[in-house]
């Protein structure tokens, strides 16, 4: 299996990217091809001892900014690593894709040059994020700020196939995101929606579900639309940045805060790493013809590991596959 990496996406690129990859490749047994700076890209092994023998290296030109329009990815961009490394994926080069880049390009590369899913009207970025209980998977989480009914339909498929898939959830309990639990509640999409997911018998649809409840795992997936999705995801992740400094603050606030932070040091690490988004890995973009796995762009080398764990993880299960049958056996 090829697990192809831009290898200049994201704040800690290169270094971090090649160092996950190096781990993942120990460990997964996957092959990695990096796309970007060759001379860069060996300069930067070689400066940190790192051994890159054995990876495949398609050289680039470049990277595609974070601020710029993401549609000069199939412009002035279009040799860029991310460009590069999305057509490698669409020329049967590698299984599937990983970069901490930007998610405006990442989703307008996969869209034109990997192409949708047959019957895909847009693909959806889905952030798995923690809760009391078990993980919840939110999307659309940022691709896509205008949504209609039939694309949130297609997300809440999606979305229960993967949590089922991958995160092997017995039945997962679709929501839908709304300020307030009554099927009267929302706007025009959100009311046509729960109309059709509540008809939708391929899923286990619990009906509406307010932000508030997100976090306690009152259900396995969260749809929305990308705006109001990725407006939960920032606040979910200031929040946990919120409540760990303040954590922190109170356990190091004097000497008798200290030796009870000693008492419970393994309660609290287990605490962080369940906060720890580098755990999962990165946010599938679901609904491209092959796997799509976008990863924090803050991303660390343990980051971009788990990141490809997740890719290996995603054509190991033939997920591409089982969202067509789910999605076609939807229309029957």
């Amino acid at each position: 299996m090829k697990i192809i990496i831009d290898a200049f996406g994201g704040d800690n690129a290169p270094l971090e990217v090649i160092k996950g990859s190096i781990d993942a490749k120990k460990d997964f047994g996957v092959d990695i091809v990096l796309c970007g700076d060759e001379k860069k890209i060996k300069e930067t092994a070689q400066k940190n001892t790192l051994n890159i023998e054995g990876f495949e290296i398609i050289n680039a030109d470049g990277i595609i900014d974070v601020c710029e329009e993401p549609t000069e990815i199939l412009k002035s961009r279009k040799d860029c690593s991310m460009a590069v490394a999305f057509k490698a994926l669409a020329e049967g080069k590698g299984d599937a894709f990983v970069s901490a880049g930007s998610t405006g390009a990442l989703v307008v590369g996969a869209t034109f040059i990997v192409k949708r899913l047959k019957g895909i009207k847009r693909p959806a970025l889905a952030t798995v994020l923690p809760t009391a209980t078990t993980p919840v998977m939110l999307l659309d989480s940022g691709a896509n700020a205008d949504c209609r009914p039939e694309m949130l339909q297609q997300f809440a498929v999606m979305g229960s196939t993967y949590m089922k898939n991958i995160m092997k959830v017995e039945n997962p309990k679709v929501g839908l995101a709304n300020i307030g639990a009554e099927p009267s509640k929302g706007r025009e999409l959100e009311l046509e929606t729960y109309k059709i997911l509540k008809d939708n018998n391929n899923i286990n649809f619990v009906g509406n579900i307010e932000a508030r409840q997100i976090p306690l795992g009152d259900c396995d997936v969260v749809v929305t639309d990308g705006f109001s999705g990725n407006l939960l995801l920032k606040l979910y992740e200031g929040m946990g940045k919120f409540f760990s400094g303040e954590l922190k603050n109170i356990l190091t606030s004097s000497a008798k805060s200290k030796v009870a932070a000693m008492l419970i040091m393994n309660n609290i690490k287990e605490f962080k790493k369940k906060v720890d988004y580098s755990e999962h890995g990165g946010a599938p973009l679901l609904g491209t013809s092959k796997p799509v796995i976008k990863a924090h762009g803050s991303s660390d080398a343990k980051a971009f590991y788990n990141a490809i764990r997740q890719a290996k993880q995603t054509v190991e299960t033939d997920m591409i596959q089982q969202f067509h049958a789910a999605l076609n056996s939807d229309k029957k």
